[in-house]
């Protein structure tokens, strides 16, 4: 049987704290709520860490957050040999907000990266320190120093980050908003979330279920770390924070 989870990160990824209640322990110890502000491994970013307070005042400490039988499942793995939580339990969630503020960070960085790059996306993964996008290009003219100037002139521009929701049509009439090469979003609820950059999502708009800041500025100095051939076309891009290091 799979649960469906309240994720409230998709509304507010500001979300620090929240109180929810154990819906089932899985017999790994994996803990269901029916509602969480940890998000759940995706989309190349990280499950949230954090603590579970219980009404005697103890914690559970978080190790990672997963997906379960669907992405509405969201399973809380604990540390392990820690308590048992009770079905009807409640409890209250703190994320380990520093970690998962820098993963909102780069993960925006990751997206105006796509835009420096408007290239087929062949993977990606989001990090704490060291990210990546991984692109289908033919051409490796790209200097780091090139892509760095670019990203940093859309983060000095501030542009405003948000998300909207279209239909499975307007998806279908509109190709282009997917830039995976070889991943699509899901579709069948009815609803796509779209993760938009600039007024009017001028600068970008793509299919994206995780969490991003509110503003390129928040973004802070970014740059490109390495670019790596993996394969005849495909490329790998690293996003570091900081200035880019003097050569």
């Amino acid at each position: 049987m799979a649960y469906k989870t309240e994720a409230l990160f998709r509304d507010d990824a500001y979300l620090k704290t929240a109180d929810a209640t154990v819906v089932a322990v899985n017999d790994r110890g994996g803990i269901i709520l029916d509602r969480t502000i940890f998000y759940a491994t995706s989309g190349g970013q990280p499950g949230d860490t954090g603590t579970l307070r219980c009404a005697d005042g103890s914690r559970i400490e978080i190790a990672t957050t997963i997906t379960g039988e669907t992405k509405d499942e969201i399973i809380h793995i604990p540390v392990p040999s820690q308590a048992a939580l009770a079905v009807g339990e409640r409890v209250s969630l703190a994320i380990d907000w520093e970690r998962r503020h820098l993963l909102m960070r780069m993960h925006a960085a990751c997206h105006l990266l796509t835009v420096v790059c408007p290239f087929p996306i062949t993977g990606a993964s989001v990090s704490e320190d060291d990210s990546r996008v991984d692109f289908d290009i033919p051409d490796a003219s790209f200097s780091k120093e090139e892509v760095t100037a670019s990203l940093m002139d859309l983060v000095r521009a501030d542009h405003p980050i948000f998300t909207r929701l279209i239909s499975d049509e307007e998806l279908a009439a509109n190709p282009g908003l997917v830039k995976s090469k070889n991943v699509r979003p899901p579709v069948g609820t009815g609803r796509i979330r779209l993760v938009c950059i600039g007024e009017n999502a001028s600068v970008d708009s793509q299919p994206c279920g995780g969490t991003h800041v509110k503003s390129t500025g928040e973004v802070g100095e970014i740059h490109i770390g390495k670019i790596e051939k993996k394969g005849r076309e495909n490329r790998r891009f690293r996003i570091r924070f900081g200035p880019m290091p003097a050569t």
